[in-house]
């Protein structure tokens, strides 16, 4: 048996996500369209900042705090009737979270393309930083 590589992986998922760039996630922005949601690792947010308004949730448990019959249901922070709009450091996890999304019956799911890095490089966006609890 063969095992898949996460090259394979994510390059499935780009095959069945939408993906969109900067300029359609300013208009999403712009327009209170969408929910935002930050796959990357706490650590990373921490280190580098987010989108302002950009919900956190981690790879790991999108599946468990999108879902209503979960225990680990996040009530009123995920608002499925917006186009849902998922973003990573690059690209890759985003789009591996977004089929997720559509396997669980999601429809208006979109990653975007090249993740955070070209996010907070191309000045378009408020960016937030986050602080570490004591």
């Amino acid at each position: 048996m063969k095992i898949k590589s996460s090259k394979e992986l994510v390059e499935k998922a780009l095959k069945q996500v939408k993906s969109i760039d900067l300029k359609q996630l300013k208009t999403l922005i712009d327009t209170s369209s969408c929910t935002i949601i930050d796959v990357r690792d706490i650590r990373e947010l921490y280190n580098t900042g987010t989108l302002t308004n950009a919900l956190h949730i981690p790879r790991g448990m999108i599946e468990f705090w999108v879902d209503e019959a979960s225990p680990y249901y996040k009530k009123g922070e995920f608002d499925s009737e917006k186009n849902i709009v998922i973003f990573c450091a690059a690209g890759e996890r985003s789009a591996l979270a977004a089929k997720t999304l559509l396997d669980m019956g999601y429809k208006k799911v979109f990653h975007v393309k090249k993740g955070y890095k070209a996010i907070s490089e191309s000045g378009l966006f408020q960016l937030s930083e986050l602080k570490k609890k004591k």
